[in-house]
């Protein structure tokens, strides 16, 4: 046998020798561990709740080591666990990291992988009634009056001055957005994917000063989140309840958009009120107020001062691929004055019945297209529009100038789906 063919086989065979020996290895299991102080938190995996506290379970040993051949599992997505307990701020965190791109022997790439952190992770949760002090100023249509139609609209410098104080910058290792101030204590609103996978996070404040900051609630199904400073005193901003909403009425956007300068005001109208599942669950505001991705989490603001809504979206196509301006999504403020009811039974929204049935969703449509939507009696957007209501018998009422109000009474099932059409007669 030729030397040069002789070694190459040689060669052949340790490459050999060392995958195999590498296999056992990649195979053999290994346990993940999540605990939390106290035990017995809810842990969710991907949205998916797997057991409590304490929680332990086996996973193969390539879920946490570079995987080193095609025979062993791999990690092919990354894991976010959620981990909740009643009386206590809920916890999410991406356990993995990633992706990386995998390749063969010989070189050649075979798809991603990702890795689990460690083998353990330990959570403290914190008590919300040591979070959550101070007191939201949430503002209805009904109950503040006195503050909305009958007093004198705000010029947009006065609102920008009235609010900036009260408006950060929240920057992660990963990413920045914007965030408002809900309290003078230190309960920040943003929205949810601005600080999510993040491992670290500051809050700038008006003055320039730097804050340590930790995220103390993230909505499971709503793209929204509340953040912690310690500290007193801060400027706050009052919230509008969704019947304080009205479209085509001026709104305004402040917040850092990236790339230009800090508190960045525009200016536009409310172009639409409702629900939208490509957008997320919640209510959502559309305005031509322009929106880019580094005000994501700053207020959107109306006349008087008021948080409308959460700016969080920039859609520059539509369905069909076909190029758009002016669509501008804020995720309404009624969804953030509905969390905070659950830790404040002071307000008006914590007396509301509890979502305890499951939902069901209704599809609502009209001829003409645009009139109002009140369901129970509150305004909440307009046709047409996707709701997302909770189970149980509701009314909706359908409403446009000069045309009679049309209304039914619905009986909405758990993950049921309802298609309502109202078509609206002319008023003599």
């Amino acid at each position: 046998m030729r030397p040069r063919r002789a070694a190459l086989l040689i060669d052949v065979l340790f490459i050999l020798i060392a995958y195999f020996a590498l296999l056992p290895g990649t195979l053999r299991a290994d346990t993940l561990t999540i605990t939390s102080t106290p035990a017995g938190a809810t842990v969710e995996m991907n949205g998916v709740s797997v057991g409590k506290t304490p929680y332990t379970v086996s996973m193969p040993g390539a879920y946490f080591h570079k995987p080193h051949t095609s025979f062993g599992a791999r990690l092919e997505h990354a894991i976010v666990v959620r981990i909740s307990l009643d009386g206590y701020t809920s916890a999410e965190m991406t356990i993995t990291e990633g992706p990386y791109a995998w390749r063969s022997f010989l070189g050649r790439a075979d798809g991603n992988y990702f890795l689990v952190k460690t083998n353990h992770f330990e959570v403290t949760l914190e008590s919300t009634a040591k979070i959550f002090t101070g007191a939201p100023d949430i503002r209805t249509e009904s109950a503040d009056a006195a503050a909305a139609p009958t007093s004198t609209p705000l010029t947009a410098e006065a609102v920008a001055s009235q609010a900036n104080p009260a408006i950060v910058r929240i920057e992660g290792d990963l990413k920045r957005g914007t965030g408002f101030f809900v309290t003078d204590t230190g309960l920040i609103a943003t929205n949810k994917h601005v600080v999510s996978e993040q491992s670290e996070l500051y809050v700038v404040t008006h003055s320039k000063v730097r804050l340590p900051a930790r995220v103390v609630y993230t909505d499971p199904d709503v793209d929204l989140a509340i953040v912690k400073v310690d500290g007193s005193n801060f400027p706050h901003l009052p919230l509008a309840a969704i019947d304080a909403v009205h479209r085509g009425e001026t709104v305004i956007a402040i917040g850092d958009p990236g790339g230009g300068f800090a508190d960045t005001l525009t200016r536009g109208v409310v172009s639409g009120i409702g629900a939208d599942r490509s957008l997320g669950d919640g209510t959502w505001i559309q305005t031509d107020a322009t929106v880019n991705p580094g005000n994501s989490g700053g207020p959107l603001l109306d006349e008087y001062g008021r948080v409308v809504g959460i700016t969080a979206e920039k859609r520059v196509r539509n369905d069909s691929g076909e190029d758009v301006t002016g669509l501008n999504f804020a995720l309404s403020a009624e969804n953030l004055i509905r969390v905070l009811g659950r830790f404040y039974p002071e307000t008006e929204e914590a007396k509301r019945p509890a979502d305890a049935g499951g939902y069901g969703s209704v599809n609502v449509s009209s001829d003409p297209a645009g009139a109002d939507i009140y369901l129970d009696g509150k305004f909440v957007g307009n046709t047409p529009s996707m709701l997302h209501l909770p189970a149980g018998a509701h009314k909706i009422q359908i409403q446009a100038a000069k045309t009679k109000s049309w209304e039914r009474d619905l009986d909405v099932l758990k993950d049921s789906e309802i298609t309502v059409h109202a078509t609206l007669e002319a008023q003599n």
